[in-house]
């Protein structure tokens, strides 16, 4: 009997993953740092006394927390949007060089409007949808997309967009060129002023919109004339999907710099546990991301205590095997 995917499965499904793993990984996080906690003391913090464990929990780890969640989330959807729309499974905003173009608008928008927070998920976006549409291009070849070419436009550009970020670094004063260089990094402890509520909202939009096309990526999988003879509107999806994922990427790098690999990483691990169905898919990729990043995220803050490790140096060591594996494998297809 084949499954039919119904909202109360998909509830629970999501509900057990959120239950099982994602809660018991918020809670360690919380106990965990250079300052470790103890049961009663998160109960006297939050129940109880002021003091510094309660400015330690709610000022600092728990923000921190909420960041890392949103972020994981936003680049594993991207991730999975753009291998489904590039039917590559190295597809990554990392990889193809969409983050470096989100971190150059947000750059951009830091030299040239320091006062104006709001624009910098605006420049970062604008970034990401240019440098997508480049790479695109340069990976389109004889009709179709070569998966190697994709990627070496990917290398590419991300090593001339990181070029262009580093000149644009000489301007800056010596007070935020450090700050700079731990959030080009991919660090959740620098924030360049994106308020939580607009991150919250512009993922819920960006993980709406691009979940409201996951029917239509199913056909897609197939090929782009496969699904437009079986009636999916391929421009408009693609147009859709590629919007999500550019603004996903966007916020993800406005907040909270590059880290690379969430994408690649977890869209995999959760087609390894629930399939191909981007209905499943791209809920638990948000719910598996946010997990990872607050797995690595409390690594950086504890491994080498009390000094602080870039996020993105973390997931680089895990998720840059896991790409090796996957070129060389698709390299012997």
């Amino acid at each position: 009997m084949s499954f039919q995917l119904t909202p109360k499965r998909l509830m629970t499904i999501c509900g057990i993953f959120f239950g099982v793993v994602l809660v018991p990984v918020i809670v360690v996080s919380l106990f965990t740092g250079a300052v470790p906690f103890t049961a009663r003391e998160v109960w006297n913090a939050i129940f109880g006394t002021e003091g510094l464990a309660r400015v330690i929990l709610f000022e600092l780890r728990l923000p921190r927390i909420v960041l890392a969640l949103l972020v994981g989330a936003a680049l594993s959807m991207s991730g999975a949007c753009f291998q489904a729309l590039l039917r590559n499974a190295l597809a990554d905003p990392y990889v193809l060089g969409v983050s470096s173009g989100a971190a150059l608008g947000v750059m951009l928008a830091l030299v040239w409007m320091p006062n104006s927070v709001s624009m910098q998920p605006v420049m970062g976006l604008a970034g990401a949808l240019a440098t997508t549409g480049v790479v695109y291009l340069m990976g389109f070849r004889h009709g179709r997309l070569m998966s190697h070419s994709l990627l070496l436009a990917g290398v590419v550009s991300a090593s001339f967009l990181s070029a262009v970020i580093v000149f644009l670094m000489t301007a800056m004063n010596s007070r935020d060129l450090r700050s700079i260089t731990y959030w080009l990094m991919g660090d959740l402890s620098y924030s360049t002023g994106v308020p939580l509520g607009l991150v919250v909202g512009a993922v819920i939009a960006g993980g709406a919109l691009a979940y409201l096309q996951a029917s239509s990526l199913n056909v897609m999988l197939m090929g782009e004339q496969e699904a437009a003879a079986l009636g999916v509107d391929v421009a408009r999806v693609k147009l859709f999907t590629y919007l999500a994922a550019s603004a996903l990427t966007a916020v993800a790098v406005a907040s909270a710099g590059s880290i690379g690999f969430i994408g690649l990483l977890v869209p995999h691990l959760m087609r390894m546990i629930f399939g191909n169905d981007y209905r499943i898919l791209l809920p638990t990729s948000a719910l598996g991301g946010a997990v990872v990043l607050v797995v690595a995220d409390t690594l950086a803050r504890t491994v080498a205590a009390p000094t602080e490790l870039p996020v993105g140096a973390v997931t680089a060591v895990a998720g840059a095997p896991l790409f090796i594996y996957l070129l060389r494998r698709s390299a012997d297809a």
